[in-house]
């Protein structure tokens, strides 16, 4: 392990970094190395568009600097972090462009966490300063911070994005603060933490995950490669810049094809086939619902979007049929499935081309920069065609884990990483996946931890145990279902159980959608709770019940 200038320890050591330098692999650019080759070739290039906002080259850099200048005579220095809670707005390159040219670490949080998750998140990482808008989709974001201030004692500066408030410095007073004649430009390590960016897991609390410049900028170029993008693409991000998907491709890959981003602060497929339309989009990447909802339109309103190349879908099941669909209503783009994760975001990228559709439809694809191991319980490798755990190493596997206990537990000696999910490997040496070790609800793309709705449902007077489980949803994939044993003599209502969840602020997209008062749970011979068959029994419940109306589930 390493000691990081941000404080915490690192998986790198020198043998890995000399590997990876020696072979090229990792070009050690950061992102504001990247800006600067853009400028070279031309400034006056559009690379962010959000409604009427446009930003260029200059721009980006103008304001970057600006706000780099400013954060800097508020003290900040290389290591610190910062955090915004932010819609897909071109203000967010911005901040991580000045995060980027002062060696901060940037902290990306999802706009729909609310007190419980971000009080975490922010106390966990240390935060010196967190943009955040005054409110959106009529929620108050500054009343939020406010709320836990006394509890956060590193947070410093409190920044409000499009719109001000007490307490709180406006954006484009930060920048007017800023000089950047006056700017002192650190040397910034390719190698140290640039982002930490929290994501579910089993365990109930979100765990932070370590990227560097480098195993950043090796997973884009990975992609960028297998999909041969370059700076004649045109990108749209629907997906939350929050995330690592948004993250990746919204805000870095357009530095790194001289490439403009189309964003989109709300998805709806109407807008996206007019927004792929208007600006020639050639490259989209987003959750199986993003993709389904997008080929429901293209086919009911005869719109093939003939500019689409390439739309990649992942981080939910992708049924096959979605993938045929798509290349049907499509007139020449390549749907397929693929397989990440935040800590890796792309050990497979699918397939780039349509003459493999059935292998892109069926399968996540071919694996692409990562070292992959199947293997039983043992950790044994299984044979060839066998079903096993995912284990990856490669140059984009993060950093590591903010804990030192969540990195014991994740993580070999050798490297590898324990994905927690269940493959084979077909004979074309391609990924499948057959099922998750781990409990996450994935809902629309985005992790639920199972145990942190529990812990929540465990505090309510009437239930004596709670286990929450993933149940089919027709558009987002999955959502929770909570089946519950109730105390002597208890009853609880639907509506009066997620009032109470309501007074824990937990975002309610983990709310479960569903609940089901039973007896006693299932259980192993050594007491822990089937969640496998609570999962098939409400997979065959909602079947059933769709069956009966008619639909399908």
């Amino acid at each position: 392990m390493r000691q990081d200038v941000s404080g915490w320890k690192t998986r790198l050591t020198d043998e890995l970094i000399a590997e990876n330098t020696a072979s090229g692999i990792w070009r050690n650019l950061t992102l504001a190395d990247q800006l600067a080759e853009v400028l070279a070739q031309n400034p006056e290039k559009v690379l962010f568009v959000e409604d009427a906002h446009r930003l260029t080259a200059a721009e980006i850099d103008r304001q970057a600097r600006a706000l780099a200048s400013a954060l800097q005579k508020r003290g900040l220095e290389t290591g610190d972090v910062v955090s915004f809670e932010l819609p897909n707005w071109p203000e967010t390159v911005v901040i991580d462009l000045a995060c980027t040219m002062l060696g901060l670490v940037c902290n990306p949080i999802i706009p729909i966490y609310r007190d419980a998750e971000v009080s975490y998140i922010l106390r966990d990482a240390g935060t010196k300063a967190v943009f955040i808008p005054t409110s959106f989709r009529n929620f108050d974001y500054a009343e939020m911070i406010a709320r836990h201030r006394e509890n956060l004692p590193d947070l410093e500066h409190v920044i409000t994005v499009r719109g001000e408030t007490e307490g709180a410095t406006g954006f484009e007073a930060l920048l007017a603060e800023g000089d950047p004649e006056s700017l002192r430009l650190p040397d910034v390590d390719p190698n140290a933490v640039k982002l930490i960016m929290y994501t579910s897991g089993t365990t109930g609390r979100p765990k932070g995950v370590l990227h560097s410049h480098n195993t950043i900028d090796t997973e884009i170029q990975a992609i960028s490669k297998f999909l041969s993008l370059g700076a004649s693409d045109v990108i749209l991000m629907p997906s939350p810049v929050s995330h690592i998907t948004g993250y990746l491709y919204g805000i870095q890959m357009p530095f790194t094809l001289n490439a403009p981003a189309v964003f989109m602060e709300t998805w709806n497929a109407v807008g996206a086939a007019d927004l792929i339309d208007e600006y020639g989009v050639t490259f989209t990447i987003a959750a199986t619902v993003f993709l389904q909802e997008l080929t429901d339109f293209a086919e009911n309103n005869a719109r093939s979007l003939p500019s689409l190349r390439y739309f990649p879908s992942g981080g939910a099941p992708v049924p096959p049929e979605v993938i045929y669909s798509a290349h049907k209503a499509f007139a020449q783009c390549v749907c397929s499935r693929v397989y990440g994760s935040t800590e890796a975001p792309t050990v497979t990228l699918g397939v780039n081309s349509r003459d493999e559709e059935q292998l892109g439809a069926t399968t996540e694809g071919y694996i692409v920069g990562h070292e992959v191991r199947i293997v039983d319980p043992e950790g044994r490798d299984v044979a060839a065609g066998e079903e096993g755990e995912i284990l990856s190493r490669g140059p984009e596997m993060c950093l590591g884990y903010a804990s030192d206990e969540h990195n014991a537990e994740a993580f070999e000696d050798d490297g590898f990483f324990h994905t927690g999910d269940l493959a084979t490997i077909t004979a074309d040496g391609a990924m499948v996946i057959t099922g998750r070790a781990k409990d996450l609800i994935i809902r629309g793309g985005e992790n639920i931890s199972p145990r942190e709705v529990e812990d929540a449902l465990h505090e309510h007077p009437a239930i004596h145990e709670a286990a929450v489980v993933a149940m089919p949803h027709p558009r987002m994939g999955e959502t929770g279902c909570a089946y519950l044993v109730l105390n002597e003599g208890a009853e609880l209502a639907f509506d009066d159980l997620i009032a109470f969840l309501g007074e824990t602020g937990m975002a309610k997209q983990k709310y479960p959608e569903r609940i089901e008062i039973i007896e006693a749970f299932p259980r192993t011979a050594a007491g822990k709770i089937r969640k496998n068959l609570l999962r098939d029994e409400i997979a065959g419940k909602v079947a059933k019940e769709a069956a009966d109306k008619g639909a399908t589930p």
